[in-house]
């Protein structure tokens, strides 16, 4: 995981003065439905990290895009509408909209996948804006499902990787390259699974089950998280071994999964951008530290540091 936060000493900022009794207003974009369960427990995180953190009953205005791109759209618009006091953006697809919306009130990304490349920062070190957050996913991640698969599933002979491109990452290819790489070393088959409905899933999975040796692997995306019981009800029924990059899919019956915990995440989002003040400030980044929570960071990566607030602290 790579947090991005400004360096509170190095950058310019706009304080806007906090009334005493004035509640401070946040917004979140969540990929879930409102009665999904873990959409809850992610929001119950959130307002609990905010009131250790000293905001009190904080008022937070959700709203559930439920894996719908033009009502995550439309939701993004709403929320910046509220003028609130910073926004908290689950992954790209609820990122992308916000990003878009505003470039003035300050964003929170809680995982969004490769920053740079999608356009929401500048870079890494100097993310610039009214952007900031944590990174949870790298494409090298394919291997390491493929690696754990093949150690359950000793006979694989083909991998599918299940992907919606009006959701995913970079429109599915995020993944694709570090994927075919290593099924081709390990002499296995790839297939980029493409599903846009929950017939296209019922499908891939079918076609699969029909094929000996055959294993699945569900990437982290809002349409696989808001169709995950579906998932993992189908391939309990074909017997398809699979790996999720979530948790909460080997909670709810999954096989296994491999990859960060998001409630420790959304906990970490919460403290880097909640000020510990009684004023909050709207700052563009200038600068950042960097914060992998892997055992080892990466080799192109500086050595582990500790992230700072992307709000600026009063003396």
């Amino acid at each position: 995981m790579l947090a991005l936060g400004g360096a509170a000493a190095s950058v310019p900022f706009v304080v806007r003065a906090q009334q005493p009794n004035r509640n401070r207003r946040v917004a979140a974009l969540w990929p879930f439905t409102e009665a999904n369960a873990e959409g809850q427990l992610q929001l119950a995180t959130l307002r609990q990290g905010l009131r250790e953190l000293g905001w009190g009953d904080v008022q937070i205005e959700s709203r559930w895009g439920g894996g719908d791109v033009e009502r995550t759209r439309a939701d993004a618009a709403e929320l910046v509408a509220l003028a609130p006091d910073v926004v908290f953006a689950y992954l790209n697809a609820q990122l992308g909209p916000l990003a878009r919306a505003t470039r003035n009130i300050p964003i929170v990304f809680v995982g969004a996948s490769d920053p740079v490349g999608a356009g929401y920062v500048a870079s890494l070190s100097r993310p610039g804006g009214n952007i900031t957050g944590f990174t949870l996913y790298e494409p090298t991640l394919a291997g390491k499902w493929l690696g754990v698969l093949k150690e359950v599933t000793p006979g694989l002979a083909r991998v599918a990787l299940l992907i919606n491109p009006d959701t995913a990452i970079l429109r599915g290819t995020f993944y694709s390259k570090e994927f075919e790489a290593a099924t081709t070393s390990l002499g296995i088959e790839p297939v980029m699974a493409k599903v846009f409905s929950a017939a296209d899933i019922e499908a891939a999975v079918a076609t699969l089950a029909k094929q000996p040796g055959s294993g699945l692997i569900v990437a982290p995306d809002t349409f696989s998280e808001i169709n995950g019981d579906l998932i993992v009800a189908l391939v309990a029924k074909h017997r398809v071994p699979t790996v999720y990059a979530k948790s909460f899919f080997a909670k709810s019956g999954g096989l296994m999964s491999y990859g960060p915990n998001s409630t420790d995440a959304v906990k970490r989002a919460t403290s880097s951008c909640a000020a510990r003040s009684r004023l909050i400030c709207r700052c563009r980044l200038r600068s950042s530290s960097t914060w992998w929570s892997t055992s080892k960071p990466p080799k192109h990566s500086a050595s582990r540091r500790r992230n700072r607030s992307c709000f600026a602290p009063t003396r």
